[in-house]
């Protein structure tokens, strides 16, 4: 049996006011229930864009979303009941605790009292913040930052998850307990899609891959048959030079 489809994307093009080339162009895709879906590609090549599409965030110039069936933007206010969204930009009050920050971001979801009492505590402790719960969060290492981050995206237990570049700039320990909770969610039944530049670590989490560059999608697939496609290709960074370049693509 097939799985269930909870994300289509049917020929979505993305320009923004004032440019003459799309961020995304005509892309396609099918992302899976229950799968790890890695989407990956050099700056600027459409990433971002593509996830704040997904998420309601931006609408696209042309073509259809649907999540779990749902018709973007028709249905946004109870699409956004089952999504959670980890942004790469730090999406916290630095002035406030770790606790103020999930309380409000609780209330937002419509968590309150005991129950969000608990399921802050939950969290807190699975990722490592519990002691430092009464700390301003601008007092925060990176790493620490990127975990409250994540809880704040989770704390109503969404069923589909979305994180553009969890991991960036964060020591290991913080990479290990981000990554291994999202293998733990994933166990639980949550869809995750997730935005990397660390090929390695997608390798390694992804259920399924698809690559982007200018604005299109390239090659998508499981990353174990992508390797296994082509003599050439000895793991997921070798397939990824091989389609997107060895030029730089700095900012």
């Amino acid at each position: 049996m097939n799985p269930k489809t909870v994300i289509q994307l049917e020929n979505i093009t993305k320009f923004y006011r004032g440019t003459t080339e799309p961020a995304v162009n005509n892309i396609s895709l099918q992302i899976p229930e229950n799968a790890i879906f890695g989407l990956l590609g050099p700056n600027g090549a459409g990433k971002t864009t593509t996830v704040n599409m997904l998420c309601g965030l931006l609408k696209p110039t042309r073509g259809e979303i649907r999540v779990n069936g749902l018709l973007l933007p028709d249905h946004l206010k109870k699409i956004r009941q089952e999504i959670g969204v980890v942004p790469q930009d730090i999406a916290l009050y630095p002035t406030l605790t770790a606790n103020e920050n999930l309380r409000f971001f609780g209330n937002m979801y419509g968590l309150k009292g005991t129950t969000l009492k608990k399921r802050i505590a939950q969290c807190l402790h699975l990722l490592g913040l519990e002691e430092k719960a009464q700390r301003k969060v601008k007092t925060y290492s990176g790493g620490m930052k990127r975990r409250l981050n994540l809880i704040a995206g989770i704390l109503h237990q969404p069923k589909i998850l979305f994180l553009d570049e969890p991991t960036v700039g964060i020591d290991v320990q913080s990479r290990n307990v981000i990554l291994t909770y999202l293998k733990e969610l994933n166990g639980e039944g949550t869809t995750i899609i997730y935005t990397s530049h660390y090929l390695e670590e997608a390798e390694n989490l992804c259920t399924h891959i698809a690559i982007i560059d200018y604005g299109e999608i390239i090659i998508e697939g499981r990353p174990e048959q992508l390797i296994q496609s082509k003599p050439e290709y000895t793991d997921l960074e070798t397939i990824f030079l091989h389609l997107t370049g060895r030029r730089l693509r700095d900012n």
